[in-house]
């Protein structure tokens, strides 16, 4: 898609989704009319070791070409790109870029990290769509599309099997339109259509250029570092991924972090992080605790077959307070707490 001095309509469209996305994506991209003048970017939340199927899937019903993309491929209009498991999607001037960097709101490929990286490289030719899907990944992302005159649609979240993440857009951006699922691949054909905004009037900003830089990872340690740096401030908060410290990022709509390694985190997602690593905390304070008891209940019939009995009341307090411990423990880890819903996985 090679750059000219001319003027172009809205020919990127940036599609992100989670929880219940499959089924928004197939009817989404199933429907995008066969000359649409714009190419096609899809992030879809997915697991990191298991294959996609999703190209398979969308190929059945769609007019488009739809494939995996791969790095350093060239744009071409006419054409759906989807990330690739345990890898983010971004775009840069002429090419499709492919890379592991850190994740962002615990996924890798990330939505915002698409939609920054668009958003730098096409400014008002940018459309950000937001479909179902918990948490708030894409919020940011579509921030940044915004602030680059670039167009804002939304599933209508009464719409959404999780309405979650276009809520999310909803409450801290101005959408330009937020409609029922059903509604969208017309509404997208009519707007690549027309003309997009001068990019010289929506100038790229340090910091989102430099956020974006920081997930391609291509720079030393003492540049990120220093990156980070200038993006906020550091906190008392630590990094559920690699325990680094955490900075918080001066942005006055949102909350959020980074690490100096690059991985990102809304408020929501960082707790639902530090949820996870203290989970992992209590099950490893459980093992130790079983452990503990373990080990206490073999020493007490060694100390009840010497006529230690001094020594084995003593181990059998210290074995009956391990499993008192790991009784609480195990109550906590184990209570009825509403699992937060995650990405519908295709078929395989």
């Amino acid at each position: 898609m090679a750059e000219a001095h001319e003027s172009y309509g809205h020919d990127i469209v940036l599609i992100g989704a989670s929880a219940g996305g499959v089924e928004a994506l197939q009817t989404l991209i199933g429907r995008l009319p066969a000359d649409l003048p714009a190419a096609v970017f899809v992030v879809l939340h997915m697991p990191a070791q298991r294959p996609s199927y999703l190209a398979q899937i969308f190929s059945r019903t769609a007019k488009l070409r739809v494939k995996e993309a791969y790095d350093r491929e060239p744009i071409q209009k006419g054409s759906v790109y989807l990330a690739i498991p345990d890898h983010h999607l971004l775009v840069d001037r002429s090419y499709v870029r492919v890379v592991r960097g850190p994740k962002e709101n615990l996924h890798r490929p990330a939505i915002d990290t698409l939609f920054r990286s668009a958003a730098r490289s096409f400014g008002p030719r940018c459309i950000g769509v937001v479909l179902t899907g918990a948490r708030d990944d894409g919020t940011v992302g579509m921030m940044a599309i915004k602030s680059r005159g670039g167009i804002a649609l939304i599933q209508d979240p009464a719409d959404a099997l999780y309405p979650s993440m276009p809520l999310s857009v909803l409450q801290n951006v101005q959408v330009d339109y937020q409609v029922p699922l059903e509604e969208l691949p017309s509404l997208i054909g009519r707007l690549a259509l027309t003309k997009a905004k001068q990019e010289g009037e929506f100038p790229v900003s340090d910091a989102l250029n430099t956020e974006a830089n920081l997930v391609e990872q291509e720079m030393g340690s003492k540049e990120m570092i220093s990156s980070v740096q200038k993006l906020g401030s550091v906190s008392t908060l630590t990094c559920p991924e690699c325990h680094g410290a955490l900075w918080e990022i001066h942005d006055p709509n949102v909350l959020r972090f980074r690490c100096h390694v690059g991985h990102a985190y809304s408020a929501e997602s960082l707790v639902s992080g530090q949820d996870s690593s203290l989970e992992l905390a209590l099950w490893s304070a459980l093992r130790a605790l079983e452990e503990k008891l373990l080990l206490a209940q073999r020493a007490i019939r060694r100390a009840k077959d010497k006529n230690f009995e001094n020594a084995a009341a003593l181990l059998q307090e210290r074995a009956a307070e391990a499993e008192r411990q790991a009784d609480i423990i195990r109550q906590v880890l184990l209570n009825d707490r509403e699992p937060l819903a995650e990405t519908n996985l295709a078929p395989e």
